[in-house]
């Protein structure tokens, strides 16, 4: 096909796809239903991992939890029989050791079968300045937050491939969409796991899997105490989230399937404008959000959330 032929054909279908968004802002798709899939979730031990635990329980899936924390996860299954009577699978797993991941995932695929919705939620936060931060915790920041999608990928993906049938979510952060003072090494894991996942539902696509969705979440802070003591300057602007409303947001989104999902609404705007203003201007922009004092009295408490 010439260049003139390609040229019209792209301006043709880009007119389409204008327009079927703009109808899927006044009609949304219709949600699919998730009854009988296999949920796997990383960090399910507490936080937002355990309120989407709980929320596709309630939905009729079927939940594999993972955890380091084994008290954690075990206590979300409890959570999942006391609530909704059904039976959750738990296992202990540090997902940033390799053949920690390789070995668990083939204890599941015969206990269980094959995972359909595979969510990386595990996640640690650092939350010093970079000169400040210990070696091991900055490695520890980059595998636990990105390289562990990795063997999670690898382990799980191959089956959905096979069957054309899937969905891959990825619990990243609107730090993985703009730097953050304090936040360098959470930063940039959270940039690989967004430019990983983008990667991979591309590559998807160009072998022909269209049935294997993707998800890629970006939040701002969540109130789950892993950010305890970061802040907002302008919280109608840019509020600290409720992890119900999170939950609720990305189980939708899941259901939905769509592609990127940003909170507040107010992220999409920051994204455009990062992209369009100059430097100086953005940087004042940042200033007069707070972005340079979102982790001035910061505490958390390191555990795997969000």
């Amino acid at each position: 096909m010439n260049f003139l032929l390609e040229t019209l054909q792209v301006l043709l279908m880009s007119l389409v796809y204008s327009l079927e968004a703009f109808v899927r802002l006044f009609i949304p798709p219709r949600k699919k239903n998730v009854s009988g899939d296999f949920v796997l979730l990383t960090g399910a031990g507490s936080g937002i991992g355990r309120l989407m635990a709980l929320e596709f329980a309630r939905l009729g899936a079927r939940l594999v939890l993972w955890d380091i924390n084994e008290d954690g996860n075990k206590e979300t299954a409890s959570m999942i029989k006391e609530t909704h009577g059904a039976r959750a699978y738990t296992y202990t797993c540090d997902c940033s050791n390799r053949e920690e991941v390789y070995r668990i995932a083939n204890q599941v695929k015969r206990e269980v079968g094959d995972i359909t919705i595979l969510i990386n939620n595990a996640g640690i936060v650092t939350g010093k300045k970079f000169m400040e931060s210990p070696d091991s915790l900055i490695e520890k920041s980059m595998e636990v937050n990105s390289v562990a999608h990795f063997w999670m990928y690898k382990a799980f993906l191959p089956a959905m491939i096979a069957a054309n049938h899937g969905h891959l979510v990825s619990i990243a952060s609107s730090a993985g969409l703009i730097g953050v003072n304090g936040l360098a090494d959470y930063c940039a894991s959270k940039f690989a796991a967004v430019g990983f996942a983008e990667s991979m539902a591309l590559e998807l696509l160009a072998t022909g899997c269209d049935g294997v969705k993707t998800t890629i979440v970006c939040p701002f802070f969540i109130n789950t105490g892993m950010f305890d003591g970061a802040n907002t300057k302008w919280p109608r602007i840019m509020p600290i989230l409720e992890p119900e409303y999170a939950c609720r947001k990305i189980v939708d989104a899941v259901r939905r399937e769509q592609v990127y999902v940003y909170m507040p609404r107010s992220i999409y705007i920051a994204i455009i404008l990062k992209n369009l203003l100059p430097t100086k201007m953005g940087v004042l922009l940042g200033e007069y959000l707070g972005a340079f004092n979102f982790m001035a009295k910061f505490k958390g408490h390191g555990k795997k959330s969000k």
